[in-house]
């Protein structure tokens, strides 16, 4: 009797906008390891505040929506309000295996022995809580107020970029994203002394495109980092991520058209010491779009890595912290190209491991010696840079 043959699994690869674009554009070889092999890193650093930012400004925003009155007013005082947010998120952090790494965040409730913290005397006000508490009295007072929906999830299909019938996993690609904050503004009730609508009216595009809306959304993405020089490759991607956001959003049923995203870079609230002598770098080299005059200028020109860091303007470090992009159709179909030919390359990454060849030769490396230092695969990966690094004891 003839038996039957199973056919094949239909399977839809999935991709995440900052999982495998983010990741992948970062380094091929070290987005091989970490996120397909699903190997934790020893030390995550990034990725610890990344989640720690994010779930700060999502429990924020609740605890605003819940309140009443006095409640809802601004500034917040660290102790007790954001500390009790902070340990919050802390807890639910621990839980997935996240740990802060030593020196950004005190997770002690009170004082006791020292910890890893530079004494006894809990909690400290560290580098991870200064972000959380400029990031909340900086933008919450006037995100809050306009947002419709927080942590929207994402999803859309494409066509898989050369596609190989018999070779190729699918026909078909699945997007995926998760947008931070969702806002929507009606011109009648838009308050003029929002900030945040302040910088999307001081971009001339942006104006243009609102005039004829009654209403629109606005994407507002955290980034838990510095903002990235203008011939950074980051600066690139992160326009495509929330310009494909927008793209998503458009085929939901019932979406307002989206006039603009926001990019909110927190560390630039409260810089550190390497951030500084990142932004005096791009600064000499004309590599940033956002630069200091007056004061700022002065402190900057005069300040060593040696010194005590300078106390830039709020204005200043709030205009490095924020950044507009136009949701404009030819901005579109390049940032849905872009992410078309980074699938592209890791399928065809993928189909060549399948077959046999060896894992450094599939996926390529990129060196860069702030990445490679803190890279888990750094002894034994063919283009760790700048110099030889040696195996130790963990």
């Amino acid at each position: 009797m003839p038996l039957s043959v199973r056919p094949r699994p239909y399977l839809i690869p999935e991709y995440s906008l900052t999982g495998d674009l983010l990741s992948y554009a970062s380094c091929p070889l070290q987005y091989r390891y970490y996120n397909r092999a699903a190997l934790p890193p020893s030390t995550p650093v990034q990725l610890w505040f990344g989640e720690f930012i994010h779930g700060v400004m999502g429990e924020a925003y609740r605890s605003w929506s819940s309140g009443a009155g006095r409640s809802r007013a601004f500034p917040w005082s660290w102790r007790p309000r954001i500390r009790q947010v902070e340990l919050e998120v802390h807890k639910r952090l621990v839980a997935r295996g996240l740990c802060p790494p030593p020196n950004l965040f005190c997770p002690h409730e009170s004082p006791g022995s020292a910890g890893v913290c530079p004494d006894g005397n809990h909690p400290h006000h560290l580098n991870a809580s200064a972000r959380a508490e400029a990031a909340i009295n900086t933008w919450g007072k006037d995100l809050f107020p306009l947002i419709t929906a927080a942590e929207v999830r994402l999803k859309g299909s494409r066509p898989m970029p050369n596609y190989r019938r018999g070779v190729s996993r699918s026909n078909y690609y699945s997007v995926t994203g998760i947008v931070d904050v969702l806002g929507s503004v009606t011109l009648g009730t838009a308050s003029r002394d929002n900030l945040i609508l302040r910088y999307l009216m001081a971009d001339d595009a942006v104006q243009r495109s609102i005039a004829a809306l009654r209403e629109y959304d606005v994407i507002v993405d955290y980034k838990g980092m510095r903002r990235p020089a203008k011939d950074d490759e980051a600066w690139a991607y992160h326009e495509w991520q929330v310009v494909t956001y927008a793209w998503l959003r458009r085929k939901q049923p019932g979406s307002r058209p989206t006039a603009a995203a926001i990019l909110l870079y927190l560390n630039e609230l409260v810089p550190s010491q390497q951030d500084l002598i990142e932004l005096a770098r791009e600064l000499g080299r004309d590599r940033t779009d956002v630069r200091p005059s007056g004061r700022d200028a002065e402190l900057l020109k005069r300040w060593k890595p040696r010194l005590p860091q300078p106390k830039l303007s709020s204005g200043f470090r709030e205009t490095r912290s924020v950044r507009v992009i136009h949701i404009a159709r030819d901005l579109t179909q390049k940032s849905l190209d872009s992410f078309d030919g980074v699938v592209g390359a890791i399928e065809e990454a993928v189909a060549r491991e399948v077959a046999g060849t060896p894992v450094k030769e599939c996926w390529s490396a990129k060196p860069e010696e702030r990445k490679c230092t803190a890279c888990d695969f750094k002894t034994f990966c063919p283009g760790a840079a700048p110099k030889t690094y040696t195996a130790t004891v963990p």
